[in-house]
């Protein structure tokens, strides 16, 4: 028999009746819920990827006729396209983006990819967004093409031509690239080896799409936020199914919240031995190398190089996550005893509820929306530094990023109203403003007439837990890392003063605008006698409604 992993199973146990018939109110739960997608939808997405295929030669073609290479060599220079996360795994549902990475032969470089490559796709009726992010971690182009979410990366091998049959599992393909092009390819790299990496491939796919699910409705799933992501994720669930190699999927998800609420991190997750390889490259190692040693919750790629999935987790997020984990170990006991149902696990978060303060992000342009989709994206994949920096300010005990943004755009007849709703968005006051305005529904087609000021908004929430002692005077003070956050945002490459906005505003939790309550939802209410500002007293009790929904 083959044994998965770094250690022996926990369990060889096949599932009892029990646990098949709650396996099989597992699979309706996540098909009520719509995780499946259906077969037409399927093929819309294979089309897609063919046409970006298509497209991708086409890039690599150009790039090399505009070097001066030959008719013949230009056509053999090839160019393919490697699908990783979700979409791969066979866990995406309905909307779902599908994460996609161009791997182009040598003579193409990063700046031709967007450039070069942009440049056709904005060419092509299809494209109906596109936001290039060039200044990522990983650099990408986000767009949607003919109705599906693509998130495109780039990665070059060290090889005049790139082959439609081309396999990445080869080790010595990595050599002499840079690590961008390494933690490109390693996406598709890992989602392969983690498929190879479980007994049942039927049964991780189910408890990764309750883990999934449970993680976007506990509002835990955003590694760009300092949460886990998809991979980490997926990889999480594969060690789970390692130690139950014949569980069913249900079985899975309870052991998944038992073991991890209990894990000794920062011990890594493994799916397999660290292994060496052909390169003079960083492979996670704390005894080495420091950094690694400040991973909180490391959860290790299996694919050589072997990297944390989970750097960004801060201390804050960590506990968030470890909390979660304890409630649905708790849940999972109740559902398993047959006292509640998966729905009560999958119920949504309280986030807009669960603060008394909260700090929203703004980031704003005054010109066209694919600067603002630019100048957007970098604000987001900076925010985890802001979290960092209030972390260790004092008083502060929490500090919790929402793990999604909202975005508005609108047509302002002048720059002073354009101005009055920068300044009140994200709050309830921006609602009425923004009321007064014509919202411009499709910005990236949308015409705009030239009297009219286009504003587009982006806004991201951070809760804060504040801890103060109510008996001393001291106020919170959080000026000196939101005046360094403002620094680092405004050192962007491309910043415009007179188009680029960026504000951070101190919303209490009954000041939140009606876009981040649902319909169902009752907003807190402000209350009618408060003798001190919440940022003075934080341990005061919290308004009624408030302690209602939380």
């Amino acid at each position: 028999m083959t044994t998965y992993g770094v250690t022996p199973p926990v369990s060889l146990a096949n599932p009892t009746p029990k646990e098949v018939t709650l396996n099989d109110t597992l699979v309706q739960e996540l098909k009520s819920r719509g995780s499946f997608e259906n077969e037409a939808a399927a093929r819309k997405r294979i089309e897609v990827l063919n046409t970006i295929q298509k497209l991708t030669e086409e890039f690599v073609y150009k790039v090399s006729k505009n070097k001066n290479m030959s008719e013949g060599m230009a056509k053999d220079a090839g160019g393919k396209i490697f699908t990783y996360g979700s979409y791969r795994l066979g866990v995406h549902g309905p909307g779902s983006d599908i994460d996609t990475l161009v791997v182009v032969p040598k003579h193409v470089t990063r700046e031709d990819f967007f450039e070069v490559f942009g440049e056709i796709l904005k060419k092509r009726p299809e494209l109906e967004e596109m936001a290039p992010v060039p200044d990522a971690f990983v650099p990408i182009i986000k767009m949607e093409f003919d109705g599906i979410p693509i998130d495109l990366i780039y990665a070059k091998l060290d090889l005049p031509k790139v082959p439609r049959d081309l396999k990445l599992d080869d080790k010595n393909l990595l050599r002499n690239l840079d690590e961008r092009d390494l933690r490109s390819l390693n996406g598709t790299r890992v989602t392969d080896e983690i498929l190879t990496l479980v007994p049942k491939p039927t049964v991780f796919k189910h408890a990764l799409r309750c883990i999934k699910i449970w993680a976007k409705r506990r509002a835990i799933y955003a590694n760009v936020f300092g949460f886990p992501g998809g991979v980490a994720w997926a990889m999480l669930v594969a060690r789970i199914c390692q130690l139950y190699p014949n569980a069913v999927g249900a079985v899975i998800v309870d052991k998944f919240f038992h073991i991890y609420s209990q894990w000794s991190w920062p011990q890594p997750v493994l799916l397999k031995q660290i292994e060496d390889g052909p390169l003079q490259v960083r492979v996670w190692n704390p005894k080495l190398y420091p950094n690694d040693r400040l991973h909180k919750m490391p959860v290790i790629t299996p694919a050589y190089p072997s990297m944390c999935a989970t750097h960004n987790i801060t201390a804050s997020t960590q506990k968030i996550i470890i909390e979660e984990f304890k409630r649905g170990a708790e849940i999972m006991n109740q559902v398993v005893a047959g006292e509640k149902t998966w729905s009560d696990l999958l119920a949504k978060h309280n986030y807009f509820f669960r603060y008394k303060f909260y700090l929203c992000v703004v980031a704003a342009t005054k010109d066209n929306y694919e600067e603002h989709l630019k100048w957007a994206g970098f604000i987001e994949s900076r925010l985890r530094i802001l979290v960092q920096k209030l972390e260790v300010v004092e008083g502060v005990s929490i500090v919790h990023p929402f793990f999604e943004i909202f975005a508005h755009s609108f047509k302002a007849k002048d720059n002073t109203k354009a101005d009055e709703l920068i300044a009140k968005y994200g709050t309830h006051d921006g609602d009425a403003v923004m009321k007064e305005l014509d919202k411009i529904e499709n910005p990236n087609k949308d015409e705009i007439n030239a009297e009219d000021v286009p504003v587009h908004l982006t806004k991201m929430y951070i809760g804060l837990d504040i801890n103060l002692n109510p008996k001393s005077d001291k106020k919170l003070d959080i000026q000196k890392p939101c005046s360094e956050f403002f620094t680092l945002c405004k050192g962007w490459a491309t910043y415009k003063e007179e188009s680029n906005f960026i504000q951070i505003k101190n919303v209490k939790v009954y000041d939140m605008p009606d876009d981040v309550y649902d319909e169902d939802e009752t907003r807190p209410v402000k209350p009618s006698k408060r003798k001190k500002d919440p940022l003075k007293a934080q341990n005061k009790k919290r308004p009624k409604s408030e302690v209602a929904a939380a």
